[in-house]
């Protein structure tokens, strides 16, 4: 079985600080668009075969460009086998998360993890974006995890979701994504299946009232 290319640190290119510093926020938006802390909801309209039907969680928004996690599109991974690909013994159990699958989180870095989680313990690579909400791109997470000491809440991924500079808002303006601010429930609690419609619901939409044409006059 192949194993998983996850590393001691997961540096993000292009937003974050050189591998091995803390992730902090690089610079500041360029306009007063940030959309760090919120959901991006797929429209309709959308036919990408990656991002159509998505929820993404947005990380950080800067002048470098927009990193985000698919938070509803699982894979046939789970934590459990996460773990054993990595050779990463449990010591005390996972703690129910053994069958949670790990989420396709975006194209970007496919062969490495990436974890949001409630803040608590600062891991060596990691960046707080809300008092509910982080960002950990380094193993320690995971060693924390199976020593039965890591967060209560999480969601694993491979891969994230990046934009450069101005083509996200290009995509928003072309009625591609909508936007809402983020519900840690939806990103940590609710089914997987769930989490479109929970999302739209922020908005007051039903998903159900929209057509594959919303958006376009």
């Amino acid at each position: 079985m192949k194993k998983s290319k996850i590393g001691k640190t997961l540096p993000v290119p292009g937003l974050m600080q050189d591998a091995g510093d803390p992730l902090e926020p690089v610079g500041a938006p360029t306009s007063t668009l940030n959309l760090a802390n919120h959901f991006l909801i797929a429209m309709p309209s959308m036919q990408d075969p990656v991002f159509g039907g998505t929820v993404v969680y947005v990380c950080e928004h800067n002048e470098n460009g927009v990193l985000g996690v698919v938070i509803n599109k699982p894979t046939d991974m789970t934590m459990h086998t996460l773990f054993e690909r990595i050779d990463l013994k449990v010591d005390h159990g996972l703690e129910g998360h053994d069958d949670e699958p790990i989420m396709f989180g975006g194209p970007v870095q496919d062969d490495r993890g990436f974890v949001l989680h409630t803040p608590g313990h600062r891991y060596s690579s990691s960046l707080t974006v809300t008092k509910d909400v982080a960002f950990t791109t380094s193993i320690d997470v995971l060693e924390a995890v199976a020593a039965g000491e890591g967060p209560p809440r999480m969601l694993v991924s491979i891969g994230y979701s990046g934009w450069s500079p101005g083509q996200l808002e290009e995509e928003i303006s072309r009625n591609g994504w909508l936007t809402v601010g983020a519900d840690p429930h939806i990103l940590f609690d609710l089914p997987i299946e769930d989490r479109y419609t929970a999302a739209m619901r922020l908005l007051g939409i039903d998903p159900l009232m929209l057509t594959s044409e919303a958006g376009h006059a």
